[in-house]
């Protein structure tokens, strides 16, 4: 089967793998993606949903437009963590940019899967065993769980193939899990007049709480991946640190909502802590970041010539500086080919560099984005 020539009239969607490696493709309007579907019977949904998801939504969403009719302000100021997180987002993903499809799909997940299962489990601890059970003790380990199942999600969908990759899932999962929690507790606060204290603790001071907490699990999972060995039990360490972060995080709040004026240490402790573990994981995101950086550097020279391209044609990936204001100064209907081709040179840089060397199937499908992608620079 000639790819080239099949694919220009394809519309989005789920279509015959023509390297026969599954069932089905999933065809996202210009490439072969990762995503396959091994069953005879074609798939229903597009790649950003899942049925888990879509379950989830049926009562996520109510609630949603309910408290957006009742209490506006609240779904107002949710927006703000957006804003300040999501830049970060996109600046991690930049080595190795990920389908974005993929990327909401684990936005989603965290906003009704993970929402949805952690309050009903909340709820019920909270009734039988109490507030603090529930904030100190439940919450960090049923959120944590649910969370990883986002990360877990993706990576049975293919599209975990790095370190960063696992970190950038967990943070995608995390957010979307936050801006509803964030609704909740503004819609909730703003009934009892503390929406201004409950704001500046959730949205300004701590935005990067819950991507930071599961950032843990998400580095567990992009390392084992990265390094050919399973899931399980390489997540236990990364998953075991993300509750601990959070148990301490919610743990001081707590502390400090139950002693009144004197609970202005317990909480002074508690951010002193955060920020300490904040720039812990900076400093790891920084190295993480910058290593697969230079390594996609490195092999971009083994890659023009493995795939014929030329030397004029992959300069600007050769230098992350110059790749930047190269595609900065590109017209807009240019640079989704230009990030087309960074995406797929980054993925083969990945495969390759995996143990074992690359899968045949896989190295196919992103020769196949190579070639759209320079199709359409031309």
């Amino acid at each position: 089967m000639d790819v080239n020539q099949q694919t220009p009239p394809l519309a989005p969607g789920w279509h015959p793998d023509p390297w026969q490696v599954a069932a089905w493709r999933w065809w996202d309007g210009t490439a072969w993606t990762m995503h396959v579907a091994p069953n005879e019977k074609k798939p229903r949904l597009p790649e950003w949903l899942s049925v888990p998801v879509i379950l989830s939504a049926v009562l996520v969403v109510p609630m949603l437009i309910f408290l957006l009719v009742t209490t506006p302000v609240a779904v107002a100021l949710s927006v703000v963590p957006i804003v300040i997180v999501l830049p970060v987002m996109l600046w991690l993903d930049r080595v190795e940019p990920e389908p974005r499809p993929a990327l909401w799909h684990a936005f989603l997940w965290g906003a009704t899967v993970a929402v949805l299962v952690a309050s009903i489990v909340n709820s019920i601890v909270f009734v039988t065993g109490g507030e603090t059970l529930a904030v100190v003790v439940s919450a960090p380990l049923v959120e944590e769980t649910m969370k990883a199942g986002g990360i877990l999600w993706a990576v049975r969908r293919r599209e975990v193939d790095s370190v960063m990759d696992g970190i950038v899932y967990a943070g995608w999962v995390a957010l979307g899990f936050a801006v509803v929690e964030d609704v909740t507790y503004f819609a909730d606060a703003a009934e009892s007049s503390q929406l201004a204290t409950v704001f500046v603790v959730r949205a300004l001071l701590g935005p990067f709480a819950h991507p930071l907490f599961t950032a843990w699990t998400g580095l567990a999972v992009g390392r084992a991946v990265s390094m050919g060995k399973p899931v399980f039990p390489s997540l236990v360490w990364g998953f075991a640190l993300s509750v601990l972060s959070h148990a301490a995080w919610n743990g001081s709040l707590t502390a400090a909502a139950s002693l009144g004026d004197s609970g202005a240490v317990v909480l002074l402790v508690g951010a002193v802590g955060f920020i300490a573990l904040f720039f812990t994981f900076a400093i790891v995101l920084y190295r993480v970041r910058r290593k697969e950086e230079r390594r996609l550097i490195q092999l971009v020279p083994w890659l023009a010539q493995r795939y014929g391209l030329p030397a004029n044609e992959i300069a600007p990936f050769g230098n992350f500086s110059t790749m930047l204001s190269m595609r900065k100064a590109l017209p807009k209907p240019q640079r989704r080919s230009f990030d087309e081709l960074h995406a797929a040179l980054a993925r083969l840089a990945v495969l390759h560099d995996r143990p074992g060397g690359a899968d045949p199937a896989s190295e196919q499908v992103l020769i196949a984005q190579l070639q759209r992608a320079r199709s359409g620079r031309s």
